[in-house]
C-alpha cells in the first residue's frame, strides 16, 4: 500500500461543513448523506466535503482536535511519553493535510496547526526509529507496536520488511542444517 491509497482511505473520514444550498437526502452506496440546508451544520465524507469547498458549496469546519492549543498538548505527551499515544484520528496526517489544501481559509491559525502536526509526525518516526534499531540490535522475533497509523506504518514497512528478511537470511545461514551429523574418526 502506497501513501496515495492511505490517502484514499483517509477520504472516506466524516468531518463537518455548513452548507450554503439546500438538497434533499442522497442515497450512496457507502450511506445516505444529508439532508443539505444553508447554515445548518451536516457531516460528509472528506471526499464529498472537499468537493462542495471547491465549487464554493460550503464552508469546512475543522475537527474538533485540529485546534493549537490540543494539538500542542497533543505534541507535549508524544515527546515525553516512551510509547505511541493514541492519536485523535488514525487519519490525522491526511486529514490535515487535505484539509489545510482545500480549505485553509475555513481553519484559524492554519500554519500553527501544520507546524505542530509536522513536529508530531517527526516525533512519532523518531521513536519509531529508535523502536525499530532496537529491535534489531536485540534481533527480536516480534515487536508490538500500539497506536501507530497506517500512514506511519507504510513510511517504514518496506524498510523494516527488508530489515526482517535480511535478518531471517542469516540466521538460516548461521545454524548448521538440521540432518547434517559430524564425521568422528
Amino acid at each position: 500500500m502506497d501513501s496515495a491509497e492511505v490517502e484514499f482511505l483517509a477520504e472516506k473520514e466524516l468531518v463537518t461543513i455548513i452548507p450554503n444550498f439546500s438538497l434533499d437526502k442522497i442515497y450512496l452506496i457507502g450511506g445516505d448523506l444529508g439532508p443539505f440546508n444553508p447554515g445548518l451544520p451536516v457531516e460528509v465524507p472528506l471526499w464529498l466535503a472537499i468537493n462542495l469547498k471547491q465549487r464554493q458549496k460550503c464552508r469546512l469546519v475543522p475537527p474538533e482536535w485540529m485546534d493549537v492549543e490540543k494539538l500542542e498538548m497533543m505534541r507535549d505527551h508524544e515527546r515525553k511519553e516512551e510509547t505511541f499515544t493514541p492519536m485523535p484520528s488514525p487519519y490525522y496526517v491526511e486529514l490535515t493535510k487535505l484539509l489545510l489544501n482545500h480549505a485553509s481559509d475555513n481553519i484559524p491559525k492554519a500554519d500553527e496547526i501544520r507546524t505542530l502536526i509536522k513536529d508530531v509526525w517527526d516525533t512519532r518516526i523518531a521513536k519509531l526509529r529508535v523502536s525499530a534499531d532496537r529491535f534489531v540490535r536485540q534481533q527480536e522475533s516480534h515487536a508490538k507496536l500500539d497506536n501507530l497509523t497506517l500512514m506511519e506504518i507504510n513510511t517504514s514497512g518496506a524498510f523494516l520488511t527488508q530489515v526482517l528478511n535480511h535478518m531471517y537470511k542469516l540466521r538460516t545461514n548461521l545454524q548448521p542444517p538440521g540432518g547434517a551429523q559430524s564425521q568422528d574418526f
